[in-house]
């Protein structure tokens, strides 16, 4: 996923984040899957997944 324009994504934040900043995670869907980033660090590194890694990931996570 290296040809992806972070920086003209939309990014959306994850709807299990406070209010009050803390650990946010924010999302991006794109053409070629699914960004993930740190919401306080926006120009930091970004991990990108495929959709089936994705998918897998949230399974994963909502099991915990």
């Amino acid at each position: 996923m290296t040809d992806v324009n972070v920086t003209s994504t939309r990014w959306r934040k994850s709807s299990y984040s406070g209010g009050t900043g803390g650990e946010c995670v924010e999302l991006a869907v794109v053409s070629s899957g699914v960004l993930l980033r740190d919401s306080k660090d926006p120009d930091g590194p970004w991990l990108g997944l495929t959709v089936e890694a994705a998918r897998a990931l949230m399974s994963q996570v909502r099991a915990r």
